[in-house]
């Protein structure tokens, strides 16, 4: 049987439920930002977006936290993690609220509050035509004083916990145990191999098979090829004929390149400054950098676009053609991006492709 990991869940349904004020608030936030709608390009040619003004507005009461991570899914639904309670927001393409997500159940064991306090990271896959969701725990203590997190779940869609790795009470069916410090990133390759980094603790990359059996790690804190400052993101690319495993080394400002043996290959310099992690569409591999800005690279590592680059400005945070700390990205299925931001209020934020003739 499986454990819901959000059941406290609340459908559009719900919200409109909950009376005339809440409706009559969504109705006004979206009113006031059609009448204030303005228009922002980032980026030039084939590479340019337009932010989606007043897409994922929440309504009055309800906020985000400081952004960890963003997924969609097969049918453009975006999920967005933050440390705010719900933690998760469920928005469709058009940034309408589908549902939202809190609270761990009893046997899981974790309130509202400790999810909060653990949430990090976010990644979707799609394993034998079925679509799945990892959750990333970073490390936190309880109340007592003991030690909470340190876990990476899978999850169906709507939250059932099919399987979790890392600091359980106990082994079983579902779970097993293993020693992360504080784990940042997961990604799955074709095969169903599963690469996890121990980005805010060992500075370990671990690789384990489909049935959770470790198999290898490698890495370690170092500035030396193959050691790790923050292996903050990991991502199984396939832009060619061989899948790659692109570790983002962020205060390392730099990407290392492993085969999924974990050999490395290469070490790349110079187009990124705090990489997060990664996601790939249509041929091209998308950085969010924590130094304010979105960086594009082509299948031969090439930059082809560095977008929104707000370092060193102070307007970052509120300015729309920037960014301030961009932890994390997704792309939908007609090529627009979604950034959430490290930054207290999330600042959740969709881009759409509208390329320029040169």
């Amino acid at each position: 049987m499986t454990a819901r990991l959000f059941p406290v869940r609340q459908s559009r349904r719900d919200f409109l439920k909950q009376g005339s004020l809440l409706a009559a608030a969504t109705a006004f936030s979206s009113s006031v930002a059609r009448a204030n709608r303005i228009s922002v390009r980032i980026g030039a040619g084939e590479h340019t977006y337009e932010w989606a003004q007043g897409w994922g507005v929440l309504p009055s009461g309800m906020k985000f936290g400081y952004g960890c991570g963003i997924a969609v899914d097969a049918h453009d639904r975006v999920y967005v993690l933050t440390r705010a309670n719900p933690a998760v927001v469920v928005f469709d393409r058009e940034g309408r609220i589908l549902e939202t997500w809190s609270n761990f159940p009893g046997n899981v064991g974790y309130t509202s509050e400790q999810v909060v306090a653990t949430a990090h990271g976010l990644y979707w896959s799609k394993e034998r035509g079925r679509e799945y969701l990892y959750w990333t725990e970073n490390v936190a203590k309880d109340k007592s004083g003991a030690r909470i997190g340190c876990r990476v779940y899978k999850t169906d869609l709507r939250g059932n916990v099919l399987f979790t790795l890392g600091n359980v009470e106990k082994e079983g069916p579902t779970s097993k145990k293993f020693q992360f410090d504080n784990p940042t990133d997961v990604a799955v390759g074709g095969n169903g191999d599963i690469f996890i980094v121990d980005g805010y603790g060992s500075q370990l990359v671990h690789k384990f098979s489909n049935d959770y059996r470790h198999i290898k790690t490698i890495g370690g804190r170092g500035k030396e090829d193959g050691k790790f400052n923050t292996c903050h993101g990991v991502w199984v690319s396939t832009l060619n004929k061989t899948p790659e495993v692109y570790i983002a080394d962020r205060h390392n400002d730099r990407l290392q390149v492993f085969t999924p043996d974990l050999e490395l290959k290469r070490v790349l310099k110079g187009d990124v400054r705090n990489p997060c992690c990664f996601y790939q569409h249509k041929g091209k591999l998308f950085i969010p950098d924590l130094a304010s800005r979105v960086t594009i690279l082509d299948s031969k590592d090439q930059a082809l676009a560095q977008l929104g680059d707000g370092q060193g400005m102070t307007d970052n945070k509120t300015n729309p053609a920037v960014f301030a700390a961009p932890h994390a990205l997704c792309v939908d299925s007609k090529g627009a991006f979604y950034v959430v931001e490290w930054v207290d209020f999330g600042r959740v934020r969709k881009f759409s492709h509208a390329p320029q003739k040169a």
